[in-house]
């Protein structure tokens, strides 16, 4: 989750789900309120969000408590995977020393893979000293750490294990293959598989060997299912342990990698790495997810981190850098009800909400730091909704320019209604009719040049409004904006004729002979006052306090 309809993300946004305080969790593809949770020693959990049922759903009944590794019929990692297939909605993985699948809801189970560890006798002991056992179960070794089915060939199934072995599957657990890299260290702990997703049999994998004093990062990738492996981490600090590795769905070759000291990006497929820390605290990244063209990256420590907009990074190219201004196209953005805004949340003890509107982002090379700016929003058919200057001094309309990268938010509204000093509307803020779902254009105009980006912004899919509910209700309310700026604009007008009448006055109050006009100039403004008064309450007074 990264948005709520208040001002910040906060606790009350947030419930209790499945499992404790280890392992994974694994949401119903068909009903995201069931969730399957997994805690130590192969516990598992299945509960019901809508009705609050918990039950067991246990790979093997028999856990005892206390116990070494050596006794228990499987072997479950404190942090043991748990997976829904992406091609079957009725499968469901869990991983302990084998692969177990279940297709009805975890009432029974079966292995479908042979033992995928080295399984040595020498790590498999209780642990402890001869009086005190030390046995929780984070301490079970020789166990499968991640697993990743392909979304792209079905039946392909990757694992890797917490002691260094690397297996593939093609049937869908039939037939099993080693396809652990060469020069990998013997003991590496396998920590992410993520398939890529353009290429069949590709796959990405993210090692740890920090346990045994080796802080290098390992990171591989294979284009043939695991025949040949290539390392790939060049440029990322040589005592930065890898933790996962993700490749994003929307640009070939854009990878990802969490290291123990925070994030770095590659374009090149994982040739190069560059630092990828922005605003992040330095801080270890355990896992990284891309959703809807957002990063999320869940860290030890400081919680959940999220890029909530990729597409500047998705669209950016050689071409593009060279050029001296773009803009690029805007996500797809969310109509929807939501209080607050940037600085409306506590860093301490809350999440940041989303921005609500439209974000556009774009750069302008430095050279034309004082020019004019415009950012122009237009229908389809080219009718202007709304428009930011950088020269403009109402803060409202002003396009901020912050340096070369900038992002500029819009609220989908419309112009609001004309205004007037003195304008007092109780429980009305002045901030137009809001835009309907659909497609518009963008434009921004630096000079006598212009950058457009088609974008869309689409509905809340909770609500049940018809376009048609959305295009009656910004008619209402632009024929009310406009009969409001028509009552304003009368009261300014009136103000002025009233000036220039005080004017006049003031000129020939002392003269006899234009005694008539003065009474005739105050009668005027008598009835010019009755029309003023009747649009608008000129008595009211307001009190500042300071």
């Amino acid at each position: 989750m990264h948005r709520s309809q208040e001002a910040a993300i906060t606790e009350a946004d947030w419930e209790s789900t499945a499992g404790g305080e280890s392992a994974h969790l694994a949401s119903d593809p068909d009903d995201p309120d069931i969730v399957y949770g997994g805690t130590y020693k192969g516990y598992m959990y299945r509960m019901d969000h809508k009705t609050g049922q918990v039950r067991s759903t246990n790979v093997w009944p028999d856990n005892p408590a206390g116990s070494g590794v050596e006794v228990m019929k499987y072997r479950f990692n404190w942090n043991f995977p748990v997976l829904f297939s992406p091609h079957d909605s009725d499968k469901l993985y869990a991983c302990s020393n084998h692969v177990h699948l279940t297709n009805n809801e975890g009432q029974s189970w079966k292995v479908i893979s042979p033992d995928l560890t080295r399984n040595d006798p020498n790590t498999l002991r209780s642990s402890g000293g001869p009086i005190t056992q030390d046995n929780t179960g984070v301490e079970f070794y020789g166990t499968i750490f991640a697993i990743a089915e392909s979304k792209y060939e079905k039946d392909l199934i990757w694992t890797g294990s917490d002691d260094g072995l690397l297996h593939l599957t093609k049937d869908g657990g039939a037939n099993w293959v080693d396809v652990t890299p060469h020069d990998a260290p013997p003991q590496i702990m396998w920590n992410s598989i993520d398939p890529d997703p353009f290429v069949k049999g590709g796959a990405y994998i993210a090692g740890t060997a920090y346990k045994f004093g080796d802080y290098r990062p390992y990171l591989y990738k294979t284009k043939d299912y695991g025949n040949t492996w290539a390392r790939i981490d060049n440029g990322i600090n040589v005592n930065h342990y890898t933790r996962v590795v993700r490749s994003d769905p929307d640009r070939k070759g854009l990878l990802y990698a969490g290291t123990e000291w925070g994030m770095y990006i590659s374009f090149d497929d994982g040739r190069s790495w560059s630092p990828f820390q922005l605003n992040l605290p330095i801080v270890s990244i355990r896992d990284l997810h891309i959703r809807d063209k957002a990063l999320i990256a869940a860290t030890h420590g400081r919680s959940f981190w999220i890029i909530d907009d990729l597409s500047p990074i998705h669209q950016l190219t050689k071409e593009i850098a060279g050029k001296e201004f773009h803009l690029f196209q805007p996500k797809p953005a969310y109509r929807m009800a939501q209080g607050g805004g940037w600085d409306s949340y506590n860093p301490k003890t809350e999440g940041e909400n989303h921005p609500n509107g439209v974000l556009f982002h774009f750069f302008v090379s430095s050279e034309f730091k004082d020019s004019m700016m415009l950012l122009e929003i237009l229908e389809k058919n080219g009718s202007r909704v709304q428009a930011f200057s950088s020269k403009a001094k109402d803060k409202k309309e002003k396009l901020t320019i912050e340096g070369i990268g900038n992002r500029h938010l819009w609220n989908m509204r419309y112009d609001g209604f004309k205004e007037f000093p003195g304008m007092v509307l109780y429980s009305s803020p002045n901030i137009g009719p809001k835009a309907v779902p659909g497609a518009y254009i963008a434009r921004l105009i630096v000079g006598k040049d212009t950058s457009t980006q088609m974008f869309n912004i689409i509905k809340d899919p909770r609500l049940s409004n018809s376009d048609d509910d959305y295009l009656k209700q910004l008619e209402f309310l632009m024929s009310t904006r406009d009969k409001v700026s028509e009552a304003h604009h009368a009261i300014i007008d009136i103000q002025k004729i009233k000036d220039d009448l005080d004017y006049i006055n003031s000129k020939i109050k002392d003269d006899e002979e234009k005694k008539d006009l003065g009474m005739e100039i105050s009668a005027l403004r008598a009835k010019l006052e009755i029309i003023e008064n009747n649009i608008h309450q000129t008595k009211i007074k307001v009190l500042r306090m300071l």
